[in-house]
């Protein structure tokens, strides 16, 4: 069971909680940064930080099935842009939103960073999820 927290007493977070409390007792993945490479670890969409973001989302779905999980069971991330620009981490993160990612809530950070691993990379987002009963051992 995941319970969503939004604080009353602090300012409302337009589209993530404050705090995701999971039961004990459940199973739990931490992914890996998603990347904006494809099958054949090329770069997708040099340059575009919206189109790397989309093909990051759908990296993070293929990650969460591995392990039996989907988006709606993600309850953090941390969603990394390359930039300081308010704009560009405004426009990733409307591609988180229309993911799907966000409908929990989750508990989420947007970072902008100077840097990440891959040349050109723009964006990358880690995630913490539930895997559901019935998800690999």
């Amino acid at each position: 069971m995941i319970q969503r927290v939004t604080v009353p007493s602090l300012f409302p977070p337009p589209t993530y909680s404050h705090a995701s409390v999971v039961e004990a007792g459940t199973k739990l993945a931490f992914l890996a940064g998603a990347v904006p490479l494809d099958a054949g670890g090329e770069l997708v969409g040099p340059g575009d930080p919206v189109r790397q973001a989309e093909q990051v989302i759908a990296n993070l779905k293929e990650q969460l099935a591995s392990v039996g999980s989907d988006l709606a069971h993600v309850v953090a991330t941390d969603v990394y842009v390359v930039g300081s620009e308010p704009a560009v981490l405004s426009a990733v993160w409307s591609v988180v939103e229309a993911s799907g990612l966000s409908t929990g809530p989750h508990s989420s950070t947007l970072i902008g960073v100077a840097c990440l691993g891959y040349t050109g990379q723009l964006v990358e987002i880690t995630a913490t999820a539930v895997v559901p009963d019935g998800g690999p051992a």
